[in-house]
């Protein structure tokens, strides 16, 4: 069922062709012309011409540069530049200019800031808010090095999802994650659940992990209260990064679909091409806030 790393080949249901559109065109001017970034860009996202035809796009802010060096993540790695301190606005005026219902808001992580730049996405948070009342917000945050108030910060903004991912199973996170740390992650995910906010968390698949591993790593985010899991296929953004061990066949990820929804996860969006913010819009739009 599964393609081993052998084959280089992307396997045949990757091969979705699509045509940009007015849609694409005017999310990439709105985004050149107010000088954002987007992981859809950053981070070699195959679903970027789907997502912009369609008018979203997930807002990279706090730079785009980021201090990690995951083995896993396309995003340029090295040391930032400055707080941009009008980007919050600008991004809030992007999604009010496209009309956004549900805008998604993520960071490269910033562990040269004394918050982890969580004073930044509070900020945006609330600047989307005035520019555009009726657009849901969803922010994907790091993990601010567990910092409690960074955290408590993001919260008091109130966003209507918190996503934090997990990633990957614990036995590879000194590979794949050295700097990051698996149970505090969870612990991220178990604090805003605490605080009544609705709650997100997704792996990649491929990179290694063993079956078990995975089903674990389910049982923990339920643990920690995770209301909404993505699962995808991990695909190597570049020569230099980690290699795909295996490709998942679209069934085997409707079978891990179907046992997350056993576990308890309000919402399983499970596929190869799933990304953390695919169609997040549509899986997003829980009771939020409690």
């Amino acid at each position: 069922m599964a393609t081993d790393r052998k084959s280089r080949r992307l396997p045949p249901w990757f091969k979705i062709r699509l045509a940009t559109n007015g849609r694409f065109a005017l999310v990439r001017n709105r985004i050149r012309s107010s000088a954002l970034h987007t992981v859809c860009e950053s981070a070699s996202c195959p679903n970027q011409v789907e997502c912009w035809n369609a008018g979203t796009a997930t807002f990279l802010i706090l730079g785009d540069r980021c201090t990690r060096n995951c083995g896993f993540c396309g995003v340029p790695k090295g040391r930032p530049a400055g707080i941009d301190r009008d980007e919050p606005q600008r991004v809030a005026e992007a999604v009010s200019a496209l009309m956004l219902r549900y805008a998604v808001v993520t960071s490269v992580t910033r562990d040269d800031l004394p918050d982890g730049g969580a004073g930044i996405f509070a900020e945006t948070i609330r600047a989307i808010r005035r520019a555009a009342p009726g657009c849901r917000v969803e922010v994907l945050i790091p993990d601010f090095q567990g910092d409690a108030d960074a955290l408590d910060a993001v919260l008091a903004a109130s966003p209507d999802v918190l996503n934090h991912n997990i990633e990957t199973v614990p036995s590879l996170y000194e590979d794949v994650r050295p700097r990051a740390g698996y149970r505090r992650s969870l612990q991220v995910l178990a604090r805003a659940k605490e605080r009544g906010f609705l709650t997100k968390s997704g792996l990649m698949l491929g990179l290694g992990e063993k079956q078990d591993e995975v089903r674990q790593t389910l049982v923990h985010l339920r643990d920690a209260g995770c209301d909404i899991l993505t699962l995808g296929q991990y695909l190597q953004p570049r020569k230099d990064l980690r290699p795909v061990e295996r490709f998942y066949h679209p069934d085997e990820f409707l079978l891990l679909e179907q046992e997350g929804r056993e576990l308890g996860f309000r919402i399983v969006h499970a596929g190869p091409r799933v990304r953390s913010s695919y169609h997040a819009e549509r899986y997003g739009q829980g009771n939020g806030h409690q």
